[in-house]
């Protein structure tokens, strides 16, 4: 099952977190490129003093304790969240509201 999850998130090209339970570490948005038998190729980045780096990583499907992903986020701060009016017309749903009977 995990390797169809895998495989999943593979051909959606979504970041995932994946935690490696042998080595008892997460790997923060990774990318899986490739699945070959039982060996899955990620694509990841840190940043170290000042520098930004890239790294492709293979690791047995049997090694991930884990696998996360985002399914949203929310802006902190002094930010205007977007409201129906600014969605496209096609999108807003309609101004009437049903009335409501006491009975």
């Amino acid at each position: 099952m995990l390797h169809r999850k895998i495989y999943q998130l593979c051909c959606d090209g979504r970041e995932v977190w994946i935690f490696l339970r042998d080595q008892q570490r997460w790997i923060e948005r990774a990318r899986i490129l490739d699945i070959e038998g039982d060996l899955v190729t990620l694509r990841y980045e840190t940043e170290e003093d000042d520098e930004t780096c890239s790294w492709e990583e293979m690791v047995r499907l049997e090694s991930i304790g884990a696998v996360t992903q985002k399914l949203a986020s929310v802006p902190k701060g002094n930010v205007e969240p977007a409201v129906s009016d600014d969605c496209p017309e096609a999108e807003q749903l309609p101004n009437h509201h049903p009335e409501i009977n006491p009975d």
